[in-house]
C-alpha cells in the first residue's frame, strides 16, 4: 500500500484549536467521498514545534518560496527524507546538538541539497509539552523530527551523504558500534523518502482535477459551510459547463479578493486575468469566457476573474487607488503561485488596471489588453463621479446598495441604441443594470476615487512589452482618446474598434473582443 505524507507549515498553532480550522470535522462540512475515503485509510496526524532552520532563505540552493515558484519549474520530483528519533531520556540535548554543530552542517555539502529543518514533538490540542506523542514515547524521551528536501537530481547515497551519516557522533546517536541498544542515543529511528507530488497554497487552484472528476463517486459540486469556497467539477451546473473553483484570497492589506479560476490546465498552463469596471461583477465577461475557453486554439488555458474593490463594503483602510487596485492583481497572481501570467485584460477601471499591471510588472505579465479606458485622469472626473454618488445617495437605496435610479442612468450611458434594440443584447443588459443596482453604496463610493487621480501616459512612452487596445465605437469621445493611447504605447501597438458597442464592448459583442484577442496573444 504506498505512503503518502502531507505536511502544513502553521505560523500560529492556536489556530488549529478554534473555527474555521475545527469547523472541517463537523458534521455536514466533509464530503460523502471524503468520508468514505476516510474509511478506508489509516492516518496518523502528529504536531511538532519547528527548533530550527537550516538554508533555504534564498536561491542559492534552489528553494523557492511557494509563492514564487516559476511556471513549469515546479518542485514536484524533489525528495524528502523525513528521519524521526526517539531519544532516551537525558540525550536530547546532545542529539540536537549533533544536528546543529556537525549532522546539517555535513548534509549541506551534499549534491543537491536545498534544506533542513528540526522539530520536537507537541500536543497543541492538550496543551502537553512532554515532547513525544501519546502511545509513541517513554517516559522521559524526546520525540525528534527532522526533515530534509533536495532536489530530484541528488548526492544521496553518494561520498558527502556516507561521510555525514558516518562520523563518531552519527554512531553514538544512532547506536552504530554500540555493545548495548541502550548506549544509543536514539532508542527508535525511523527513516522515510517521499517524492514532492503536489504543492498546496493560501488559495485553491487545481482546476485541472475538477476538470478529470468524473464517473461514480465524483463530487461535482462542493461548498465549504461558509460559504466563501465552492468547486464544481466539469458539467456540474450544465451540460458542458466548464470546471471550476471560486474562492478567495487575502490581499497584503487584509481585505478578501473573491475570485473565480476556471479551464482544466494544471499550474504550468497558461493564465488569463480578467478585471471588471466599476460597479458590476465578473459576470460582463461570460460570453468572452465562453470564446476564449471554446476555442481550441488556446486548449488548457485558465481564466482568472475577480471582484474588483468597491463592489462590496469592505475596501481597506487605506482607501482604493489605482496602485492599490495594481497590487490586488499582483497579490491574486502570488496566492495562486502564478509565476507570469499570460495576459491581463480589464475594461474602464479594470482597463486602467490591466495598463497599470503591464506597465509597472512586465515580469509579472506576459501582455495586456486595455479597453474602453484613459491613460489619465480625465479633468473633471471626481466632480462627474460625485454627481452619480449623489444621486445613488438621494435615493436613499434599501440598505448598502447603489439603487435603480443611477443602475438606469448608468446602462443607458454605456450602451448606444443599437444594443438596446438587439433582443438578446438587450437581456445582458438588463443583468448588468441588475449588477449595478445592487453594488454596495459604500464600496462604490471609495472604489470610484481609484478614477479621480492616475496618470500613466510617461510609463508608456518607454513600454517595449507586449500591449494592445480595444474600444467600442459608440463610447462616446474614448475611441479617438485610445487611438492616441495605441499609438504612443511604445513603438506603437494595435487597437481593435468593436462596432456598434459601446463602454463594454465584451457584454455587447463578445464574439469580436474575443477574438482579437485571442489572435492577439497568439500572434
Amino acid at each position: 500500500m504506498p505512503e503518502w505524507m502531507a505536511m502544513y507549515d502553521i505560523t500560529d498553532v492556536q489556530e488549529l484549536v478554534k473555527p474555521p480550522y475545527t469547523t472541517l470535522r463537523e458534521p455536514g462540512t466533509k464530503t460523502q467521498r471524503e468520508t468514505d475515503t476516510m474509511a478506508r485509510i489509516s492516518v496518523g496526524r502528529y504536531f511538532f514545534d519547528l527548533v530550527r532552520g537550516w538554508g533555504g532563505r534564498g536561491e542559492d540552493k534552489g528553494l523557492r518560496v511557494q509563492e514564487k515558484v516559476e511556471d513549469g519549474q515546479s518542485e514536484e520530483g524533489n525528495v524528502l527524507v523525513s528521519v524521526n528519533l526517539l531519544t532516551r531520556e537525558g540525550k536530547s540535548d546532545d542529539v540536537k546538538a549533533w544536528y546543529e554543530r556537525e549532522h546539517i552542517p555535513l548534509l549541506s555539502k551534499v549534491p543537491g541539497w536545498k534544506r533542513s529543518r528540526l522539530f520536537l514533538a507537541s500536543d497543541v490540542e492538550t496543551g502537553d509539552a512532554r515532547g513525544s506523542h501519546r502511545g509513541r514515547g517513554r517516559e522521559g524521551e524526546t520525540e525528534f523530527l527532522a526533515l530534509h528536501e533536495y532536489a530530484a537530481l541528488n548526492g544521496l547515497g553518494g561520498k558527502e551523504f556516507l561521510e555525514a551519516v558516518g562520523t563518531e557522533w552519527s554512531g553514538r546517536v544512532m547506536g552504530r558500534g554500540a555493545t548495548k541498544p541502550e548506549d544509543a542515543h536514539a532508542r527508535e529511528v525511523v527513516r522515510r523518502e517521499y517524492e514532492l507530488y503536489y504543492t498546496f497554497g493560501p488559495a485553491p487552484r487545481d482546476v485541472a482535477t475538477l476538470a478529470g472528476a468524473q464517473g461514480e463517486g465524483a463530487v461535482r459540486r462542493w461548498e465549504y459551510s461558509s460559504g466563501k469556497t465552492r468547486t464544481f467539477a466539469k458539467g456540474a451546473l450544465a451540460k458542458g459547463s466548464r470546471a471550476a473553483v471560486e474562492s478567495y484570497v487575502t490581499a497584503r492589506d487584509g481585505v478578501e479578493i473573491e475570485y473565480r479560476l476556471e479551464g482544466k490546465g494544471g499550474d504550468e498552463a497558461p493564465l488569463m486575468v480578467l478585471s471588471n469596471s466599476v460597479l458590476v461583477t465578473w459576470a460582463i465577461w461570460d460570453g468572452f469566457v465562453d470564446e476564449v475557453l471554446g476555442d481550441e486554439r488556446l486548449e488548457g488555458w485558465r481564466v482568472l476573474r475577480y471582484q474588483t474593490r468597491g463592489r462590496y463594503k469592505e475596501i481597506g483602510k487605506e482607501g482604493v487607488t489605482l496602485d492599490v487596485l495594481t497590487n490586488d492583481v499582483i497579490d491574486l497572481l502570488d496566492t495562486l503561485t502564478v509565476n507570469r501570467a499570460a495576459a491581463v485584460v480589464g475594461v474602464s477601471l479594470g482597463g486602467a488596471t490591466a495598463l497599470s499591471v503591464g506597465l509597472k510588472y512586465p515580469e509579472r505579465v506576459a501582455a495586456f489588453v486595455s479597453c474602453d479606458t484613459n491613460a489619465k485622469s480625465p479633468a473633471g472626473n471626481e466632480k462627474v463621479w460625485g454627481e452619480r454618488i449623489a444621486m445613488a445617495e438621494k435615493e436613499g437605496a434599501d440598505g448598502d446598495r447603489v439603487g435603480k435610479e443611477l443602475a438606469e442612468a448608468t446602462v443607458r450611458r454605456w450602451f448606444p441604441n443599437e444594443s438596446w434594440a438587439n433582443g438578446e443584447v438587450r437581456e445582458r443588459i438588463e443583468t448588468v443594470r441588475k449588477m449595478v443596482e445592487e453594488n454596495s453604496l459604500t464600496g462604490f463610493k471609495e472604489g470610484v476615487k481609484a478614477l479621480f487621480e492616475y496618470d500613466l501616459e510617461e510609463m508608456m512612452k518607454g513600454y517595449q512589452g507586449k500591449g494592445a487596445f480595444v474600444v467600442g465605437e459608440k463610447d462616446g469621445k474614448l475611441p479617438a482618446g485610445m487611438k492616441a493611447m495605441a499609438e504612443s504605447l511604445g513603438n506603437g501597438a494595435p487597437l481593435k474598434m468593436i462596432p456598434g458597442a459601446g463602454h463594454l464592448p465584451m457584454v455587447e459583442r463578445p464574439y469580436d473582443v474575443a477574438d482579437f484577442v485571442k489572435k492577439f496573444l497568439k500572434n
